[in-house]
């Protein structure tokens, strides 16, 4: 509010443009503030739309599934504690046991067998440095498995030994999965190859890692 030093009256005009422009700078202060605040929440939702898609993502599981139900990878997920063995998954000769580690118990090793490579011959034991099933602990079972069960275990971390996404990932490529794609001799492989397992998985993972209904 101003006084006009000629006639003392108040000067209204001066005052009602110092209040229009008050209540303009606010309002643009507060739109301002709002932006930044929905700003990073707007971006981060969208990428998570763009990435997320249950049909790709539980159609991708199918392949996933039948590798991991096809007699390389499930003879070393068992539902009991004997591996199964030969194409028709029956249960191990001589019946070794998972023990804790999943590599035997006693002298009954699984390293006793599977060396660290193939032994040569037709229906010989298949070798791998790491070869044992999973331990007692945690035993990630495959075998009688639905999909939809089976992908809600690969993705619960108390049952696929603490791993997270980054980890699933990984281990499309550890050692023992390889294996599965070099059995040694009169064994059949997977019904894929190990880079059409590895593009599933990842498709599987990374758009949600969704479960199929069944």
């Amino acid at each position: 509010m101003m006084q006009d030093p000629k006639n003392g009256k108040i000067n209204f005009v001066s005052m009602k443009t110092a209040t229009v422009l008050s209540v303009l700078l606010f309002v643009i202060a507060i739109g301002a503030s709002a932006f930044r605040k929905d700003e990073t929440p707007v971006k981060e939702l969208t990428l998570s739309m763009i990435n997320k898609d249950s049909v790709e993502s539980v159609k991708a599981f199918e392949t996933v599934y039948k590798v991991l139900m096809s007699s390389r990878c499930m003879n070393c997920h068992p539902a009991g504690d004997i591996p199964l063995q030969g194409d028709d998954s029956h249960l191990h000769a001589m019946a070794p046991k998972r023990g804790v580690e999943g590599k035997g118990v006693y002298a009954m090793k699984c390293s006793n067998c599977h060396q660290e490579t193939n032994t040569p011959g037709l229906h010989t034991p298949p070798g791998n440095p790491e070869w044992h099933l999973p331990p007692a602990a945690m035993k990630m079972v495959f075998q009688g498995k639905s999909a939809h069960e089976l992908a809600k275990q690969l993705v619960d971390k108390k049952q696929n030994g603490n791993k997270d996404i980054k980890k699933l990932i990984e281990h499309a490529d550890d050692g023992l999965v390889l294996a599965g794609w070099n059995p040694g001799e009169g064994r059949t492989l997977p019904p894929v190859s190990h880079a059409e397992f590895k593009k599933a998985w990842l498709t599987w993972i990374n758009k949600g890692a969704y479960a199929p209904k069944k």
